[in-house]
């Protein structure tokens, strides 16, 4: 996986963090559906577990990036993580749902702060070279954090309490805190410098990254198509229970089944990707990784059987890891360092305000036409979607865009 170690040292330190944290998020997310769940007895308060995160980077994310590229991204991740491993820990004592979705409220503001952070720290501490190799790796983290945090979560469950469960998740985050102070400060910030956040400043930033995106029109094309897209998929997974149980048919243990087998794929693929990296550029990373994760999709959306629907998310969960890795060298290869975390925190507020809209108006077209063909239109519309950015990837003249660290493209 790596062919020379050679300063691989403190890139593999952050990939243990930011892995451990990933399965602390997954076991989190069974802990509290589960929670609330027992607590309310009601779909719809578990289903606004889904609207608290947009909707708390809609107020946050015009400020974050403000905050963020001022300061040390490792220090902050640090903070976020303490902060998460704290409030994750209340959560058993809370006194109420109020109370509840007040910590919710708190973790989601620390996960704002944690990902625009944690994508420019990437950047700082991986050299570009490295970089491909790095998303790679961090895709098989991550898909390997699907499979093993709901396990983990389940088991925990079972074996303790949900209560217990969620204190123990809360050492995740610790972990993956300690874990980053193993890496030497890589920043120098003048703390005299470091302008007050002020509303005013805020709007110089928010100028800054409008600038930026007018002057560099074909870098903001393609990560807000990227965005766009992908937004599709989170509208369709949003309804991925309902649509598997009652329109499909399938039992929870069929279900089960099927994220499982799902997170398997993208494992699979994750180490496939790592393996034959060096034969892939980024452009086919990108191109090959959506469309056939659209595909996924599509026979997702027409499929009548467990068989069918285990066909497209094995499609989907394989691709997808492909996808998720070309795009995010191809961000941290385009965006200055010392503007991501304002770029990456506007375009993240871009991401939850459309996300809402397309959740709330999915519910209502659902309601009107049919879940069903709500989302083979969705599909189809992604599969459109995602044929014009392919071909506005693979445009000849757009070449530079896509170089590796020694000036060739790889075929």
């Amino acid at each position: 996986m790596f062919k020379n170690s050679k300063g691989w040292k403190q890139p593999l330190i952050l990939l243990s963090s930011i892995g451990i944290s990933s399965i602390g998020d997954f076991i989190y997310l069974v802990a509290i559906n589960i929670m609330v769940y027992q607590l309310t007895g009601s779909a719809t308060a578990v289903a606004g577990l889904w609207i608290i995160g947009p909707l708390t980077n809609i107020v946050t994310k015009f400020w974050t990036g403000s905050f963020i590229d001022y300061r040390s991204k490792r220090k902050v991740m640090i903070a976020t993580y303490i902060i998460r491993a704290v409030f994750i820990s209340f959560i058993p004592l809370a006194p109420s749902m109020v109370v509840i979705y007040g910590i919710l409220v708190v973790l989601s503001i620390a996960k704002a702060f944690y990902n625009p952070s944690s994508m420019t720290y990437v950047a700082i501490i991986v050299a570009k070279e490295k970089r491909k190799r790095f998303n790679s790796v961090r895709s098989f983290v991550s898909s390997g954090a699907f499979i093993i945090g709901p396990a983990i979560g389940g088991a925990l469950i079972l074996l303790t309490s949900v209560e217990a469960t969620l204190w123990m998740n809360a050492t995740f985050f610790l972990i993956a805190a300690i874990c980053l102070l193993f890496i030497p400060e890589q920043e120098k910030v003048d703390k005299d410098r470091i302008p007050a956040l002020t509303f005013s400043q805020v709007v110089r930033d928010f100028t800054v990254v409008q600038k930026f995106m007018s002057t560099h029109i074909y870098v903001s094309f393609i990560y807000l198509g990227f965005i766009m897209i992908t937004i599709f998929s989170f509208a369709m997974d949003a309804q991925e229970v309902v649509f598997t149980q009652q329109v499909i048919g399938l039992s929870e243990m069929e279900y089960s089944l099927l994220i499982s087998i799902t997170g398997i794929g993208s494992v699979v693929g994750a180490i496939l990707l790592s393996l034959f990296l060096n034969h892939l550029s980024l452009r086919y990373m990108i191109v090959i990784g959506l469309t056939m994760m659209t595909i996924g999709y599509v026979i997702y959306a027409f499929s009548w059987s467990f068989a069918s629907i285990v066909v497209g998310f094995s499609i989907l969960g394989f691709f997808n890891v492909f996808l998720n890795a070309g795009i995010m060298t191809f961000y941290q290869n385009n965006i200055p360092i010392e503007i991501m975390g304002r770029v990456t925190s506007i375009y993240q507020l871009i991401q939850s305000a459309i996300q809402v809209v397309f959740i709330l108006l999915i519910g209502f077209l659902a309601d009107i036409v049919s879940l069903r063909w709500t989302l083979v239109t969705l599909a189809l519309a992604m599969l459109l979607a995602s044929i014009i950015f392919s071909i506005s990837v693979l445009k000849p003249n757009k070449k530079l865009y896509y170089w590796e660290d020694d000036g060739q493209e790889v075929m």
